[in-house]
């Protein structure tokens, strides 16, 4: 596989898996339990997917200090959203987590020493502007609390990214780890669950099945193909559809300022994967110069 078509791979796993965790705001809005309830049932669900997966794959488990930094940082991700995701509006919920590409480009710069180009800066401003619309319109709204936690949860998102660039790292089994972590930290709450109706089931199996299981087989898959601002960048398409869905099933009704900060974000992650995409194809067409030898002399 050539390193042009490889990355379109990469690109295209991470867009199905931004498609898939898209419906997860709606999801967990649908669901009448404690949000720590809903993170461990739809993780048992997903640890299930992903155990196929690894062993499909032949992928065996190997605890490293970067494995054990991923799980963390998946941990710490899909917890937060899911209570954050319940203390304030689904939009605000996922877009302040889609900060997550400018800690990327922080913990990059100053963890591994890589220096984020023009390109990342300006897409990544572009879409902090999207996402600054969105947050604008929602303040004064009294959900501070849902809002930091989704920041934070942001925060850890970065390192989902970055699960190839820790030392030992395995994507599959930091994933695991990590859901197996929500699961421990959930599952007190959701033995104390008592209302496990037909539409809570449905919708928390969709969560464990699609929005975490496959979406996470997608997203560890394709960022072994693409550098962790360019997946972070391209899962913007999941912080628009996140609202509309819920917008359209719930009724949490966007604004025209929402819509507008919607139409940045869409527009800069497809903008920027198409300049990335023509540089890359602009390298590899340029031939590598061997250096001159010197003539024999007969």
């Amino acid at each position: 596989m050539t390193t042009s078509s490889a990355s379109k791979k990469g690109l295209l796993l991470v867009l199905a898996a931004a498609l898939l965790l898209s419906i997860g705001g709606l999801c967990v809005k649908m669901i009448p339990w404690q949000p720590l309830s809903i993170n461990a049932f739809r993780s048992i669900i997903s640890v299930g997917i992903l155990l196929v997966f690894a062993k499909a794959t032949h992928n065996r488990c190997k605890l490293t200090p970067g494995v054990l930094i991923g799980a963390l940082g998946v941990c710490g991700a899909t917890t937060l959203y899911t209570v954050s995701t319940k203390l304030t509006t689904a939009g605000n919920a996922v877009l302040l987590q889609f900060t997550a590409p400018m800690f990327v480009i922080l913990f990059m710069w100053l963890v591994f020493r890589e220096k984020p180009n023009r390109l990342d800066v300006g897409a990544c401003l572009l879409i902090f502007g999207g996402v600054l619309c969105f947050f604008l319109d929602s303040l004064g709204s009294g959900r501070f609390v849902g809002d930091v936690l989704a920041v934070a949860s942001g925060a850890c998102y970065s390192w989902v990214f970055m699960l190839n660039k820790l030392p030992g790292g395995n994507p599959v089994w930091a994933t695991i780890l990590g859901q197996l972590m929500g699961v421990g930290i959930g599952l007190p709450s959701l033995v104390q669950e008592t209302q496990f109706d037909g539409t809570s089931l449905f919708y928390g199996v969709l969560l464990g099945v699609f929005q975490l299981g496959l979406a996470y087989v997608c997203l560890t898959t394709g960022i072994q193909y693409v550098k962790p601002i360019t997946a972070s960048l391209v899962t913007g398409i999941e912080p628009v559809l996140n609202p509309i869905l819920v917008a359209l099933v719930v009724g949490e009704v966007l604004t025209p300022l929402a819509l507008l900060g919607g139409a940045i974000v869409f527009v800069s992650v497809m903008v920027y994967n198409m300049l990335n995409l023509r540089l890359e194809k602009q390298r590899a067409a340029v031939p590598t110069q061997e250096p001159d030898l010197p003539s024999r002399k007969e």
